[in-house]
């Protein structure tokens, strides 16, 4: 385990914000990983497990503990009854396992295409796009029980998934991923598309298939069209993605003009990105060194500079924003560290 002092976190995150990390361990095996956590509790300082860092809010204050990168590696495959099932370590980028799996004939992730970070944090978020999301084909989780200083397998029901959320999330700090494993089907042709605006690039109706490499080349065509494919030399791309989950609210409390989608019995999902742009804060608001991206108002970017104190205070004027307006609460994606 390669062990770092005063590691800059705004270095590891795309956000590119935060202060130093007391102790950076580094950990590059499963093993590793449960070491590090064991060695951090058993030691009572602070832990904070990153990954690729493109869904969090690191604190300007740092980290006065232990910050384990998890840079695990590794894929392993084995036949199902349907499906062909990955298993994948925590570090592995999840944007090179989809690539990976779109090259081997393998559906399932296609539209998931072009998400930065690792595949240990996809179940934590329920990460999900264009249609589909990663509790579709989860088929395990291996994590570390913290409290009870053992390993365990959870099953897609003990993961209590919901739209970006998952038991995970709900209870962070408990379990460490070490493992995910996906059921992902064999075959050239994608799962059935069911995302207006993939159907439309892609020219096929809702419902339809198309050549795996093709959606994937319309997904990041999308992507990279709104900012939201990491890229050092896109400024619109230092950002967490979508900064603000959609909202589903009561049919009743749908917003006139603001597009809405089926969420479930008497629900309805709203457009954040909608609500973000005609509450005042469209593309390329600013508010000194942060602001909405040029490209897509969902997305809040930082400039060189900017701290995590002036990113949370301009998220918490869209809320502000949105609410006086529309009488809807928008809710963070990315977890803003405490400290």
């Amino acid at each position: 385990m390669l062990v770092r002092r005063n590691a800059s976190l705004a270095e590891l995150t795309t956000l590119r914000v935060g202060g130093p990390a007391d102790r950076l361990v580094e950990v590059t095996t499963a093993e590793e990983l449960v070491t590090a956590v064991r060695d951090a509790d058993a030691a009572g300082r602070p832990l904070l497990v990153l990954g690729g860092g493109s869904n969090v809010v690191a604190p300007d204050e740092g980290w006065a503990g232990d910050v384990v990168l998890v840079r695990t590696r590794g894929l392993s495959y084995r036949c199902a009854a349907r499906t062909v099932e990955v298993e994948v370590q925590a570090g592995e980028s999840w944007e090179e396992l989809v690539a990976a799996t779109v090259a081997d004939g393998l559906a399932g992730v296609e539209t998931l295409s072009g998400i930065p970070g690792s595949t240990g944090a996809t179940p934590v978020q329920n990460v999900g796009a264009y249609g589909q999301e990663v509790a579709q084909t989860i088929t395990a989780v291996r994590v570390w029980d913290r409290a009870a200083g053992r390993q365990r397998v959870l099953r897609p029901a003990d993961c209590g998934f919901s739209y970006r959320n998952s038991r995970l999330k709900q209870r962070p700090g408990e379990l460490v991923v070490l493992t995910v494993t996906f059921g992902l089907f064999p075959g050239r042709r994608s799962r059935p598309v069911t995302y207006a605006e993939l159907a439309t690039t892609l020219g096929v109706d809702i419902g339809d298939t198309a050549p795996l490499d093709d959606v994937r080349a319309a997904v990041l065509q999308l992507r990279r069209g709104k900012g939201m494919v990491w890229d050092p030399a896109d400024r619109d791309s230092r950002s967490a993605g979508s900064f603000f989950t959609n909202p589903v609210v009561p049919h009743t409390a749908a917003v006139e003009g603001c597009p809405s989608w089926p969420a479930g019995k008497g629900r309805v999902k709203l457009s954040a990105a909608w609500l973000v742009q005609n509450a005042g804060y469209g593309r390329g608001t600013r508010e000194g060194r942060v602001g909405t991206s040029s490209k897509h108002s969902l997305a809040l970017t930082t400039e060189p500079g900017a701290t995590a104190t002036e990113l949370m205070a301009f998220a918490e004027k869209v809320i502000a924003g949105v609410q006086e307006r529309f009488g809807v609460t928008l809710v963070p994606e990315p977890t803003a560290v405490s400290v």
